[in-house]
């Protein structure tokens, strides 16, 4: 008699996503606009230009000239993978930050968010957090079933990030990579589809504008919202 093995559900009623073509994506706080090097170099060069520490983790920058910067926008926003937005605070009216998709594999349902990249003025801002759930709302509502994040495991502040918005933990990949002559160990972060309706409810509760105060300070954490959707807890960012 043969043996009966379980080697994985068939998917049904799932047909590979499109890929993104840098359409326009708005919120309250935020506008995305596919990066043009005409259009945002110059502003964001400045806005960049309050702190060198933005390009720490990155495997480029910080640039010495705007025309630097320029040629180098130029060179990424050539291709669609990885594809570039820049990130504008409505509230501000202010272009401060770029992120992108890239490892877009529509034939997996899988796509990753990264090249992050927010000037001071946009940190810890609403804007950049609903810059990051505009980006993943995109993904899942096209049908992408996987939703990556990853990250130099020692950025500690992308991964608390990562874990803010719901991404759960899945490790850490040792010599992944070198970047600008150091090792890099990779920490891999991911939401999946199954996951995106709960997700969806702790972004709305968060982003809602009865959720902060007079003074702009958050009544409910974002944090707080997710953890009870992620799977898995980076354990890197306790004790």
């Amino acid at each position: 008699m043969e043996e009966t093995r379980d080697i994985g559900a068939k998917l049904t009623g799932w047909t590979p996503p499109p890929r993104p073509a840098g359409a326009p994506l708005a919120g309250r706080y935020a506008r995305l606009a596919a990066l043009s090097p005409e259009a945002h170099a110059a502003v964001l060069f400045r806005a960049n230009a309050a702190s060198d520490a933005i390009w720490n983790f990155l495997p480029y920058g910080p640039f010495a000239s705007l025309p630097a910067y320029h040629r180098w926008m130029r060179e990424v926003t050539a291709g669609d993978d990885p594809l570039f937005y820049a990130i504008e605070n409505r509230d501000t009216g202010a272009w401060g930050g770029v992120a992108s998709y890239l490892r877009i594999c529509p034939e997996a349902g899988s796509i990753e968010i990264g090249h992050i990249n927010f000037a001071p003025a946009l940190q810890r801002s609403r804007a950049a957090t609903e810059a990051m759930y505009l980006m993943m709302r995109w993904a899942f509502e096209a049908g992408y079933r996987r939703f990556e994040w990853k990250c130099d495991a020692r950025n500690l502040p992308s991964r608390r990030a990562a874990q803010r918005l719901g991404l759960s933990y899945e490790g850490i990949f040792r010599q992944a990579t070198v970047v600008k002559g150091r090792n890099r160990d990779t920490a891999w972060f991911a939401a999946i589809d199954a996951e995106w309706p709960a997700l969806k409810e702790a972004f709305d509760a968060w982003l809602d504008p009865s959720n902060f105060g007079p003074d702009g300070r958050q009544r409910e954490k974002l944090g707080d919202l997710t953890r009870l959707v992620r799977v898995a807890e980076d354990p890197g960012l306790h004790g």
